[in-house]
């Protein structure tokens, strides 16, 4: 499971009781050390740990940069200060999870306390004038089931959103010429999300090839996997060239720094190399390392994306729609030649030939049925939104490729979207519901969620702890 680091700044105003909230940040620490979640303190820059004095909130920032924080925790234990909040989230600029005690009764005298609702709509106000996006978690007790579940939600948006504005991807070959669809704008991904690419030739690709069977271990090593966990229905020295390959792209990413791999794949890859890239897309699909194919660039940023918000718990898997279901008018077929991970499959996969092409290469599996979420990073025009939805999948007519027939709400209104722009043929699939993770993060990163289902007030409640 990836690893998120918070920021954690519990606050206070100085008209409310000092001692509970500090009773109440040392139970949010407690709680916290519980769910095994880490952060960084800020019990050394004052007595009580809580920021209120704007001498403070320098140094905690200072402190928290240093520390490279994915995300910011400002439980509201009292009242709270709001501006030194708004300040701290405004220089920070990661995350931010808003969220504070339920106020206890007031007592026998008629006094209260701590007033955290209402700190919580002043300081919700002041970030919009800062212009701080926000992730609110619902005023809530500890053990209330909302503040875990609120809390393990937060840190996948905050690794969504790390991900994201790290991402480098590795483009192996420009784009297949009958591929208008993926061109992509890379000076616009640059200066609009700080992604990058790092375009290579084919010819280097193939050098690193002829490395990596220079070396053997690796291939090997390769080798042995597939041989292990696949049926084998190519040649051996067509084998060693899928491991050769599977050895040299990673090789490749870990020299650029690259966190994703988007490969032309035909037609000039085969004649070079002999085979298809599919299974080697697989192998490093299956290590989390996202492959996709026709240098569909926008696919890769998605994939990262999905396995991001799957919290490294689970694989995606690029693919093509490509047909409705003859029988199901809400079905349509999610298929690719064969780059999908082994873990997908609900069948031992195999190594063969793919539909349309004569060399060998591709996988051949259908992927496991159950719920699981779709997605697509894509834009045009300096627009860019994230389309997602759910689907489940159902029986459908057995084909070529790794493949799997779903179901979703209603096909028409997302067949129309997908025709209509700015969306191709291509998405990214993954076993778990990331829907709301993916949702909450799009505010962080500049990006128009793009429901296919109108189940926006459902994503809203159930981010609310609803």
């Amino acid at each position: 499971m990836a690893k998120v680091k918070l920021g954690f700044a519990p606050t206070k105003r100085s008209i409310f009781s000092a001692p509970d909230a500090i009773k109440y940040a040392n139970l949010t620490r407690k709680k916290l050390d519980e769910m095994d979640v880490e952060y960084v303190d800020i019990t050394d820059i004052n007595e009580e740990g809580l920021l209120y004095d704007d001498k403070d909130r320098i140094k905690i920032a200072q402190k928290f940069k240093e520390e490279k924080v994915d995300g910011l925790f400002l439980p509201h234990t009292n009242f709270g200060t709001e501006y030194e909040c708004a300040r701290l989230a405004k220089e920070l600029n990661v995350p931010v999870l808003l969220w504070g005690p339920r106020d206890e009764r007031p007592d026998e005298k008629g006094v209260r306390l701590r007033d955290s609702q209402c700190g919580l709509f002043a300081t919700g106000k002041v970030f919009r004038r800062f212009r701080v996006p926000f992730t609110y978690m619902t005023n809530c007790r500890l053990e209330d089931p909302e503040f875990e579940r609120g809390v393990k939600g937060f840190l996948a948006v905050c690794n969504v959103v790390r991900v994201f504005r790290s991402t480098r991807v590795l483009q192996i070959g420009p784009r297949p010429f009958d591929f208008w669809s993926t061109m992509c704008n890379e000076g616009e991904l640059l200066e609009q999300f700080d992604i990058q690419l790092a375009p290579v030739p084919i010819p280097e690709l193939t050098t690193e090839m002829k490395k990596a069977k220079k070396e053997k271990t690796q291939v090997e090593d390769v080798i042995r996997y597939c041989r292990e966990n696949m049926n084998i229905a190519i040649k051996h020295e067509e084998l060693e060239n899928v491991a050769a390959l599977k050895v040299a792209m990673k090789n490749l990413a870990e020299k650029y720094g690259c966190n994703a791999i988007a490969i032309q794949c035909w037609n000039a890859l085969q004649g070079e190399i002999g085979i298809m890239p599919c299974a080697a897309n697989s192998l490093l699909n299956e290590e989390g390392l996202p492959v996709v194919c026709e240098t569909d660039i926008h696919g890769a940023i998605t994939a990262v994306m999905a396995e991001a918000a799957g919290m490294d718990e689970a694989r995606t898997f690029f693919a093509d729609w490509t047909v409705r279901d003859p029988d199901n008018e809400n079905g349509e077929l999610l298929q690719h030649c064969g780059p999908w991970p082994i873990s997908v499959a609900k069948e031992k996969p195999t190594i063969g030939y793919p539909l349309a092409f004569d060399h060998p290469g591709a996988v051949e599996a259908e992927a496991k049925h159950g719920d699981m979420t779709l997605c697509r990073f894509d834009g045009d025009n300096g627009e860019y939104s994230l389309l997602l939805g759910h689907a489940k999948g159902i029986e459908g007519p057995y084909t070529k490729g790794t493949y799997v027939w779903v179901e979703v709400e209603n096909l028409k209104r997302l067949e129309a979207k997908l025709v209509e722009g700015p969306y191709i043929h291509h998405c990214v699939g993954i076993h778990k519901d990331i829907v709301p993770v993916l949702y909450e993060a799009c505010k962080y990163i500049g990006v128009k969620p793009d429901l296919y289902d109108p189940i926006e007030e459902d994503v809203k409640a159930y981010l609310r702890g609803e």
